[in-house]
């Protein structure tokens, strides 16, 4: 299945993940080391992160990157209707990392029979938790920056997004599911083979929002 990151029609990024579990509680899914990817980028192979300002992103001419997940295997977990996914990170040698929590649209799934994969919408904001629930937010001031141009940004209620993080942080403060050490000690299936190429029609256009 194809996780693809998405904004305003476009493509940020495309990972290949597999399907670990399809249930009521949601969708989870697992990025191997190695595993194929494409990211947006500027035509000189910058990323968001390298550019000046949020203005000069937004600006630039930008292609699709083809690369490879180049972190330590990481699961992700969307909540069946909601506005947020968890990431469960560890080590290179698999052991349980931290929680990354993924503040974005909910995500909208789509199926074209060889390929399906689901569509999201990041919004930016996050949360890390430790093992011990401690938690910190993350990339507020990126949040800011974007908020101060809602003509380029794709983000339309900033007070939802905060709303979302404070719903997610009283699950991490409470020990509950998914952060109540189910799946800290996953470990894939060595049989698994690491898909090393994009399926073909990765780059189908994205799915429209209702």
């Amino acid at each position: 299945m194809l996780h693809r990151d998405t904004h305003h029609g476009r493509l940020g990024f495309v990972h290949v993940a597999r399907v670990v579990a399809d249930d009521d509680r949601g969708l989870l899914l697992w990025i191997a080391r190695g595993a194929a990817a494409a990211i947006e980028t500027t035509t000189d192979a910058r990323g968001p992160r390298d550019m000046p300002s949020f203005v000069a992103w937004e600006a630039a001419p930008k292609q699709m990157t083809l690369t490879t997940w180049r972190g330590p295997g990481v699961l992700r977990f969307f909540p069946a209707g909601a506005d947020h996914s968890v990431w469960f990170f560890f080590t290179d040698d698999g052991a349980f990392k931290n929680y990354y929590v993924n503040l974005e649209e909910s995500a909208v799934r789509w199926d074209d029979g060889a390929t399906a994969g689901i569509d999201v919408v990041d919004q930016d904001l996050d949360i890390v938790a430790l093992s011990d629930l401690t938690w910190t937010w993350k990339d507020e001031d990126e949040f800011a920056e974007r908020l101060a141009r809602p003509d380029l940004y794709w983000v339309p209620d900033e007070a939802a997004v905060w709303a979302e993080g404070h719903r997610v942080i009283k699950l991490i403060e409470a020990g509950d599911f998914p952060f109540d050490g189910t799946w800290r000690d996953f470990r894939p299936d060595p049989a698994w083979l690491i898909p090393t190429a994009l399926p073909a029609g990765w780059d189908r256009p994205v799915v429209a929002r209702i």
